[in-house]
């Protein structure tokens, strides 16, 4: 073998490697729609193409609101089979009692999100719009909000309704180096390493946000023994090897392990009312879902992490995500009241 010869082999042998060293970064890194979201109070993702493999193959469509098909009509763009990411970024409000109440939206969408008829559509929306690093950013009015919306990529949206365009533009600046291995916000490097792998929906940092009522988180009518600030790690993942089912689990993180362990027992408490709230709850697939959840919930605690798991069945998920899939009339597109 002469010199020149190695020395390609050497070169080509290189780039192998490193080549191999951004891929095996990339698998590490959380998916490319939560990296581009920007700096948050907290971040929830869901992969839905895997999740629409639970549906049963003939199951029914649903029934759309005339709104909402003229909306498919319009732009060619069905949520309901075309959208396949959703990864959302939080922020908290100073005024709770402002326009966007407590918390407002940055948003990713990725599917099959492009097109003539789709752009035409939100240009018709909007009430302004401005050039930033080579993409257009729509303003769209909604009540006392401003909801911005730009086309990123091929498959992808933009979306947000915080008070500046920074959250925005950073989205847009983040896509402009997304070939890169960036591990994404702060929020996400710090706990995306705890998210259980292969969850098909994940959330991480200050969650409860949306269900925050007087700085405490209310589902169902229960107040949960955590404050809207509690930093939590929740996922809903393949229950392996249990097969046709899904394992939910919620992890906070305390500020301190005597904190933790007052937590482990209140919540401890609730479940055990829970079980009596949903006892008379009606026959349908949310519903069964929940009390599932509630039935196979199990509390643990260690040192400042309080750990809530449960598991439900992948069918009765795919009910619930099959009622709620025809978006009301005012969830039509992205200008709508659901990125207010």
């Amino acid at each position: 073998m002469n010199r020149r010869t190695r020395r390609t082999l050497i070169i080509v042998a290189g780039v192998l490697v490193l080549l191999a060293v951004a891929i095996f970064l990339r698998s590490k890194a959380p998916p490319e729609a939560a990296r581009l979201l920007p700096e948050s109070d907290g971040i929830v993702y869901v992969d839905i193409k895997p999740i629409r493999a639970f549906f049963p193959k003939n199951a029914k469509p649903p029934t759309r609101a005339p709104e909402y098909q003229q909306f498919v009509d319009a732009t060619g763009v069905d949520w309901e089979s075309d959208l396949d990411e959703v990864a959302v970024a939080l922020h908290r409000m100073k005024d709770p009692n402002g326009p966007n109440g407590p918390v407002a939206y940055s948003m990713v969408l990725v599917g099959k999100l492009t097109g003539k008829r789709l752009n035409d559509w939100i240009e018709a929306q909007a009430a302004s719009h401005e050039s930033y690093a080579g993409k257009t950013i729509y303003n769209i009015t909604s009540e006392d909000r401003t909801v911005r919306v730009a086309q990123i990529g091929y498959d992808m949206l933009a979306v947000s309704n915080t008070p500046t365009a920074e959250q925005i533009h950073s989205i847009i600046d983040r896509h402009r180096a997304a070939a890169l291995p960036f591990s994404g916000s702060s929020l996400l490097e710090r706990h995306y390493h705890e998210v259980p792998l292969l969850s098909l929906v994940w959330g991480v940092g200050q969650i409860g946000l949306p269900f925050s009522e007087s700085g405490v988180i209310t589902v169902l009518g229960l107040e949960l023994p955590l404050a809207d600030n509690s930093t939590i790690v929740a996922s809903i993942a393949p229950a392996l090897p249990v097969p046709g089912s899904v394992r939910v689990r919620v992890e906070e993180i305390a500020a301190t392990e005597l904190i933790a362990e007052s937590q482990a027992s209140s919540i401890k408490q609730l479940l055990v009312l829970a079980q009596q709230v949903v006892l008379p709850l009606g026959d349908n697939a949310a519903n069964r879902a929940l009390k599932e959840l509630v039935k196979t919930a199990e509390v643990s605690q260690q040192r400042e992490r309080v750990v809530v798991t449960g598991s439900v069945p992948a069918s009765a998920l795919a009910g619930v995500a099959g009622s709620q899939i025809t978006p009301p009339a005012s969830t039509a597109g992205p200008g709508s009241n659901a990125t207010k």
